[in-house]
């Protein structure tokens, strides 16, 4: 397998499991992963947040940690990347009003390079318009921006994922091992027991 370079996608208050576990998950398995954040650079932390499903209404969020960023927003050039991931929570929300971050989405989707997106990851593929004609997935709250932005809405149980071309994505972290597999095989990556 050829390890491949991944630029990771965070921000404030990005989800603490969506910006934790595939940053560490991909590393682990031999791949290069640049995580970044607009306005910020190498050394920088952005905080996270805590989502869970505690019966109600919608999650609950409390503090996470704080997340070092590896690399720097402003060094980043796409062309050195194979694949772009997205981590969900609140960051997505902000992040898609950044001209340079729709950009980046841009160059991902139209290289058809591999894209993996969790939970509120798909509101940055909506807001660069680069999902028309796909099935996508998402926290359900993003449904009627998946839609509106010409993709059809995968309303699939919280713990699954869907690969459609080159994009992976999944509604939330209980997809982790579903949404991580099929990134993984969308990279390339083989691993042997």
């Amino acid at each position: 397998m050829a390890a491949k370079k991944i630029l990771f996608l965070t921000g404030d208050f990005a989800e603490d499991y969506e910006t934790m576990v595939p940053f560490q998950a991909l590393q682990a398995v031999g791949h290069t992963v640049d995580a970044v954040c607009p306005g910020k650079k190498r050394g920088d932390y952005v905080k996270t947040a805590i989502h869970d499903f505690e019966g109600d209404q919608t999650y609950t969020e409390k503090p996470g940690h704080r997340f070092t960023l590896n690399a720097s927003f402003d060094d980043i050039d796409a062309g050195r990347y194979d694949a772009l991931a997205i981590a969900g929570g609140r960051a997505p929300e902000y992040l898609r009003l950044d001209d340079r971050v729709l950009e980046l989405v841009r160059h991902f989707a139209q290289a058809k390079k591999p894209i993996a997106a969790v939970c509120h990851g798909a509101q940055l593929l909506a807001a660069a318009g680069v999902i028309d004609g796909r099935r996508i997935s998402a926290y359900p709250a993003c449904a009627p921006e998946v839609r509106l932005a010409g993709a059809t809405f995968a309303d699939i149980p919280v713990d699954e994922a869907v690969t459609d071309a080159n994009f992976v994505t999944a509604p939330a972290w209980p997809a982790h091992p579903a949404w991580i597999r099929q990134f993984l095989a969308l990279l390339g990556t083989r691993i042997e027991l």
